[in-house]
């Protein structure tokens, strides 16, 4: 669903981005690779071009939130989070929620839509916002780890790895791994898709590539595998029209 965003606001609730705070903001960062800077993905933010943000969250996470978490209230981790609405939702339902990002217009847009003002201050190499049950990290993805996190039960992905350059997924599994508690879960949503007529992002990720990531750590399971419409202008302008969403929930297999 494509949302635009009026970055432009006078006199905003939250300001985060300013020249001085832009070191969260590098030039080059891991977690794109080399095709894509992080201009890249300021400059969607910029031009309100995020048709990849759901303005009423993601049904599959509503779907299938009890088998992400067991059904009990744990730690979550969101990673790449944008300014996405599910953020509340898994706040709102008990659960104490990690949210990472690289562009400070996207939490400027996250927070000034929740109506909150949330404490700043920096937790290792990112800056953290903190609400009540809600803790959003500026900065880059792969500098996650298990000490700045604490134990995180459940990890929720359908925008992060679909939009990593494939060259950079192993990098992005072993971060996972490493801050997921020992059976841990990861409810998983990516698309397939011919690769060959779009370059992405959001890239495809094949069943077997899925399998090649997360099949020697986890148990994968098949949850729902659907067609949707190409509502990235992206694939669009390339034809892409065949899309499949597929959902997994990987459990970390430590006991």
């Amino acid at each position: 669903m494509n949302v635009d965003v009026d970055l432009n606001r006078a006199e905003p609730a939250v300001q985060f981005v300013t020249s001085e705070k832009n070191k969260h903001l590098p030039e080059k960062t891991s977690i794109l690779g080399d095709r894509m800077e992080a201009s890249f993905w300021l400059a969607r933010w910029q031009e309100g071009r995020i048709g990849f943000h759901e303005a009423e969250g993601n049904d599959l996470l509503r779907k299938y939130l009890i088998r992400l978490t067991g059904g009990e209230t744990t730690s979550v981790l969101v990673p790449l989070c944008g300014k996405a609405v599910d953020l509340r939702l898994l706040a709102a339902a008990g659960h104490q929620v990690w949210g990472v990002e690289l562009v400070p217009l996207a939490a400027e847009a996250f927070f000034q839509e929740s109506g909150v003002t949330p404490e700043r201050d920096a937790l290792g190499p990112f800056e953290r916002l903190r609400t009540e049950n809600l803790t959003y990290l500026l900065g880059d993805v792969f500098a996650l780890t298990p000490e700045l996190l604490g134990p995180v039960g459940a990890i929720f992905d359908r925008a992060a790895l679909v939009a990593l350059e494939p060259s950079t997924r192993e990098r992005y599994v072993e971060v996972l791994s490493a801050c997921l508690a020992p059976g841990g879960r990861i409810l998983l949503v990516t698309f397939t898709y011919d690769q060959a007529l779009a370059p992405g992002p959001p890239f495809s990720v094949p069943r077997e590539e899925v399998q090649r990531l997360f099949g020697e750590r986890f148990e994968l399971t098949l949850l729902e595998e659907r067609p949707v419409e190409a509502q990235n202008p992206r694939l669009r302008e390339q034809d892409v029209t065949s899309i499949q969403e597929v959902a997994w929930l990987l459990r970390d297999l430590r006991s």
